[in-house]
């Protein structure tokens, strides 16, 4: 379906022959200034607001993979809160007055622990596989299982909002 085009490069090994799990696989890790959940910011603004960088690191075989990515100003990482639990599907946030659905949430607590952070780009070394990001809201190790470049002619919608929330 798909075919290999002029100046691609495949992987080794594809990560949808490796265990069942979703096929899903690490391609990398945070290192991040939080190493407590009580110390870790809640969201990407009290991140930022700390003044405390951090560092994604990709392994090896997906290096290749930040060609180009120096020319975005900013990049959504997708982490696995892998320190999560899964089978929480109502919450009660301490800041709500009533139980709230997961899928209204940002709680990493969820059937899949999938973060998204949208970040700075600070700096990058392709060949050691380190993007320097402004900041993160995700416990030091946290698996990366991806990364995008974060497009604000298409990802922004300055007129959303969220019912009862002012998240300006």
């Amino acid at each position: 379906m798909f075919e290999t085009r002029d100046g691609e490069t495949l992987l080794a090994a594809d990560p949808a022959g490796l265990r069942p799990d979703g096929h899903v696989v690490f391609i990398g890790r945070i290192v991040s200034p939080w190493t407590s959940r009580e110390d870790c910011p809640k969201n990407m603004r009290a991140a930022r607001e700390s003044g405390r960088t951090a560092t994604v690191l990709i392994d090896e075989p997906y290096r290749p993979g930040l060609q180009n990515l120096e020319r975005a100003s900013h990049v959504v990482i997708l982490s696995w809160l892998h320190h999560a639990p899964r089978n929480l599907i109502v919450q009660k946030p301490r800041h709500a007055a009533e139980p709230k659905g997961v899928f209204s949430l940002r709680s990493p607590a969820r059937p899949n622990p999938v973060g998204l952070h949208v970040a700075k780009l600070v700096a990058l070394d392709i060949e050691a596989g380190r993007i320097e990001i402004d900041a993160i809201d995700v416990l030091d190790a946290t698996p990366v299982i991806d990364i995008k470049p974060y497009y604000a002619s298409v990802d922004a919608f300055p007129e959303a909002t969220i019912a009862g929330r002012d998240d300006k």
